[in-house]
């Protein structure tokens, strides 16, 4: 399995941190995030990555390189200077992650999820990882079955007091699920929604260690943490 690690954000909540490098490339422990995401989906013996850039993106590339480096195979998915989105960027990037089911990751997110696990999460068409609720998102944005299937927060579920979960940035996908789309830049979460109402889309509940470096008091926690 192929794994797409989102990186063409600009990160403009993070401030002057960001003004001359992208948000992938802030450190934590003299290594950057993405460096640190690479080196976990490795040890999960994934090979293969697709990391998508814009915003100071050949910096990234200079870092990654090829991946040669940790005996890994990493190609780009160059937006130039405008992101296109999750949704755009995933697709632009298709023609490069194959004909099965890939992974997606997002690259400012700190984690202990175990990688491993997605590759048996090819049931339908898109799967997602769910975690609690941050205080940003205390509403949530998805909910899980019993049977596993991801739910919309307006489903009835929602109604019998069930509470919606805040979908992780981890995700699995197969390219027929953007076979709609069309090139340029537009969001998931739309996407996610109608095959929620089509019954392709599982979830889970992941109750682990997961922080969205979004702010730099977020970045601060993480590098207190793991001092």
């Amino acid at each position: 399995m192929k794994v797409m690690i989102l990186a063409a954000g600009r990160g403009e909540r993070m401030g002057v941190l960001t003004d001359e490098h992208p948000k992938p490339l802030l450190q934590v422990n003299g290594c950057s995030l993405i460096e640190h995401l690479l080196q976990q989906l490795i040890q999960c013996g994934f090979k293969e990555f697709v990391v998508n850039v814009a915003y100071r993106g050949e910096q990234i590339k200079y870092v990654l390189g090829t991946g040669e480096r940790w005996r890994v195979d990493v190609v780009y998915s160059d937006e130039a200077e405008t992101a296109l989105e999750t949704g755009g960027g995933i697709y632009k990037a298709l023609p490069l992650l194959g004909d099965t089911h890939f992974a997606v990751v997002n690259a400012d997110i700190w984690t202990d999820f175990p990688f491993d696990t997605l590759r048996d999460k090819t049931e339908r068409k898109a799967h997602l990882v769910l975690i609690d609720n941050p205080s940003y998102n205390i509403g949530g944005d998805f909910l899980v079955s019993v049977e596993g299937y991801a739910l919309n927060s307006n489903n009835d579920a929602g109604e019998k007091g069930e509470s919606s979960k805040t979908f992780s940035g981890i995700g699995v996908y197969h390219p027929s699920f953007f076979v709609d789309e069309k090139p340029g830049a537009f969001p998931l979460a739309p996407i996610i929604r109608r095959s929620i109402a089509a019954e392709q889309v599982t979830a889970e509940f992941y109750q682990g260690l997961w922080v969205d470096i979004g702010t730099p008091e977020r970045l601060a926690a993480v590098q207190t943490s793991n001092q």
